[in-house]
C-alpha cells in the first residue's frame, strides 16, 4: 500500500458512511497478572450506540495514522509457518458465521498471549467490515455515476488498546451542598492512543493483497518484533530511520567519511529527482548499482562498483539490499537538514545546502551562509564585512 492507498480507507472511516460498511466488532479484555482472557463480546456494529461507534471509529483511523516505514508498515507474511496467522486472518475474512469468525480471532490473540506478559491490562479490538472504493468515469460522455461501479474490498483491522486507572476525583453535590470524594472502580480503556494493531489485507491498484498486512506501532520507530514475528508470523522490516543510516554509514565507506557541502546537496538532489520520476508508481528502491550511480552523479571521486558493493556488505551484510529512496533523502520541501556546531544549531531544507559552505578564514574553521540579502537579527539589519581584507592587504 501506499500513502494514497491508506489515506483513501482512512477519510471513509466515518459513521453512516454508505462507501464504508462495519459488520461486527469483537473486543476481547486481557488481564495482566495472569495473561488470561478475562471477557470477550461481538455484536453487530450497528447495535453498538453512536457515541461509541464515534470512539471506536476514531481510534481506528489512528491505527491507520502516521508515516509509512515509520509507524506504518507494509509487512510480507513468512511462508510456511505452522498455524499461519496469514491463513487464520483469510479464514475469519471469508466466514460467514459468527462464532466460527470469533473462533479465529481468538486463535490470533492466544498468540499475542503465548510468552508475552503486559504491563497492563489490554483491550483487542477485531472488525470486520467492507470498504468500496468507487471506479472513475471512462469518459467524460458516460452518464454514468461515479457511484453506479465501485470497487469491493473485505477486510479485517484490529486495534490494541491499553488500559488507565479511573482519575480520583472531589466533587461538589449542588442537592446535599457538600464536597464528595468519587472513586470509580472500572478501568478506563484508552481509546485515543492505540498501542498497536494492523489491517488485512493490504490493497494495491483497488486489489486486494492477501500476501501482505498493514501494521501500525503505537510510535513512530518503536517496532514490537514479537508481535510483527511471533502473532503477525510476517517477515522483519526496516524502518526509515534504520534505511537513513544504513546508506550515510554505505557513503561514508565510500567517500571515506568526508564529503563538501555542494556534493551532499547534489547526492540529495539526485535522489529526489528518482523520487520525483516515479512518484506516480511503487516507491522507488536503491540497490547498490543505482547507489554506485547516484554517487558518481553527485561528484563523489572514486567511486567503482567493487567500493560499491563491499560497503553494502561491510554495513548491512547483504549486496542484494535495497534502500527506499524516500527513508533516505531528507524531507525535500521542509527545513530538514540540523547543522549543529558549538556556536549555534542552523537548519535548513536539501535543496539550500547548495549555500552553505565550510571555509578556513585567516586559520580558523568558519560555516559560511550564501544570503541574498541583508540578514536582520533582533531588528537589526546587519552589516557585511570583510572577512577577507587582512589576506588581501598581505598579497600587496
Amino acid at each position: 500500500m501506499n500513502k494514497k492507498d491508506i489515506a483513501n480507507i482512512r477519510k471513509q472511516f466515518k459513521v453512516n458512511n454508505d462507501l464504508l460498511q462495519f459488520h461486527e466488532i469483537f473486543n476481547v479484555y486481557i488481564m495482566k497478572e495472569s495473561s488470561d482472557i478475562y471477557h470477550h463480546q461481538s455484536v453487530p456494529f450497528e447495535l453498538v450506540e453512536e457515541e461509541q461507534k464515534e470512539l471506536f471509529i476514531n481510534n481506528f483511523k489512528k491505527v491507520l495514522s502516521g508515516q509509512l516505514d515509520e509507524k506504518l508498515f507494509e509487512l510480507k507474511f513468512q511462508r510456511d509457518i505452522e498455524d499461519s496467522s496469514q491463513l487464520i486472518l483469510h479464514q475469519g475474512l471469508l466466514s460467514n458465521d459468527t462464532e466460527e469468525w470469533k473462533g479465529h480471532m481468538l486463535r490470533i490473540v492466544e498468540k499475542m498471549l503465548k510468552d508475552k506478559q503486559y504491563e497492563m491490562d489490554i483491550v483487542v479490538t477485531f472488525i470486520r467490515g467492507e470498504y468500496m472504493k468507487p471506479m472513475k468515469r471512462r469518459n467524460e460522455e458516460s452518464e454514468e455515476s461515479g457511484r453506479d461501479t465501485v470497487y469491493s474490498h473485505s477486510f479485517i483491522l484490529c486495534s490494541i488498546n491499553k488500559t488507565q486507572d479511573p482519575k480520583k476525583e472531589l466533587l461538589f453535590d449542588y442537592v446535599e451542598k457538600e464536597f464528595k470524594y468519587n472513586f470509580a472502580v472500572d478501568p478506563i480503556i484508552n481509546l485515543t492512543n492505540p498501542i498497536s494493531g494492523f489491517l488485512f489485507p493490504c490493497f494495491t491498484d483497488n486489489a486486494a493483497d492477501v500476501n501482505h498486512v498493514l501494521y501500525s506501532a503505537g510510535k513512530a520507530y518503536e517496532l514490537d518484533y514479537h508481535f510483527i514475528e511471533e502473532v503477525l508470523n510476517a517477515e522483519e522490516t526496516m524502518t526509515a530511520q534504520e534505511d537513513k543510516v544504513v546508506f550515510e554509514e554505505i557513503v561514508k565507506k565510500v567517500a571515506n567519511d568526508q564529503m563538501n557541502t555542494s556534493t551532499l546537496s547534489n547526492v540529495y538532489e539526485e535522489i529526489h529527482r528518482v523520487i520525483e520520476e516515479n512518484e506516480e508508481e511503487e516507491i522507488p528502491k536503491l540497490d547498490y548499482k543505482d547507489v554506485e550511480q547516484v554517487l558518481k552523479s553527485s561528484g563523489v571521486e572514486d567511486v567503482n562498483t567493487e567500493k560499491v558493493e563491499e560497503a553494502f556488505k561491510t554495513v548491512i551484510d547483504d549486496e542484494k539490499y535495497e534502500l527506499k529512496a524516500s527513508s533516505i533523502v531528507p524531507k525535500h520541501t521542509s527545513k530538514s537538514i540540523k547543522i549543529q556546531t558549538k556556536v549555534a544549531d542552523i537548519k535548513i531544507s536539501p535543496q539550500d545546502l547548495r549555500y552553505v559552505r565550510q571555509v578556513h578564514v585567516d586559520g580558523k574553521l568558519c560555516l559560511v551562509l550564501e544570503v541574498e540579502e541583508n540578514t536582520v537579527i533582533e531588528g537589526f539589519e546587519m552589516i557585511p564585512e570583510a572577512l577577507f581584507k587582512k589576506a588581501e592587504e598581505n598579497g600587496k
